[in-house]
């Protein structure tokens, strides 16, 4: 059990910085991956930016994850529940457009008008608070191997063991404090306090997290 997301992301940072190298930068998935990334960012002095997969859900069902999309167009779907609905290729687009506006739109928010932290040849963290089925990291590893980074490491505080054997086997390295084997699982369940922060609050944690502003608060 986790305090709250920035307690996990202490702990966290202590197994983070034997894969912590000159080249490293991370990567936080909104909303919660940003108050777990942040104490990392500090205590490894890297650049951190987010990553923004969606979940593709149907209205009726918001819950239920029939996979996830990226900004760039990259799609991870569920197969098993896209047939058990009858869905057509045409379902599915209607189902990821949206997801990928509402992308933009947060990544805008997120990070304003400055570019992404370049990935290419770099060994990349991928954050979260925690992952249940695992389809919007998934998405998030599949759109930064696009990238062609040297490496791939995914770093949360508590994944179900089935999660884990399925991320394990798409990246380098895949960091997790606590993964439990029991067979109904949700984040939230592993902190005491699991509150979202205000999106100005999640901005005001970014910008604070980068090594310019490490260091001139440092010098002052």
């Amino acid at each position: 059990m986790f305090a709250n997301r920035f307690a996990a992301g202490v702990q966290l940072a202590q197994f983070l910085e034997p894969y912590s190298t000159e080249e490293t930068v991370l990567l936080a998935v909104p909303r919660g991956g940003i108050q777990v990334a942040y104490p990392i960012a500090l205590r490894l002095k890297k650049p951190l930016d987010v990553i923004i997969p969606r979940k593709i859900a149907l209205p009726e069902y918001p819950e239920l994850a029939l996979g996830a999309v990226t900004f760039d167009g990259g799609v991870d779907l569920n197969q098993e529940l896209v047939d058990k609905f009858n869905l057509s290729s045409a379902d599915v687009e209607a189902l990821v457009r949206p997801a990928v506006a509402e992308i933009r739109r947060r990544l805008l928010l997120y990070r304003g008008q400055k570019p992404p932290v370049a990935l290419a040849g770099h060994d990349v963290i991928l954050i979260d608070d925690g992952l249940a089925t695992g389809y919007t990291m998934i998405a998030a590893i599949r759109s930064v191997r696009n990238n062609i980074p040297r490496r791939i490491t995914v770093a949360v505080p508590v994944s179900p063991s089935s999660t884990c054997d399925h991320i394990r086997a798409l990246v380098d390295q895949l960091v997790v404090l606590e993964h439990p084997t029991e067979s109904s699982f949700a984040v939230g369940a592993y902190y005491s306090d699991f509150r979202d922060l205000p999106d100005e609050e999640l901005v005001r944690l970014l910008n604070e997290s980068s090594p310019i502003s490490q260091s001139s608060a440092q010098s002052q």
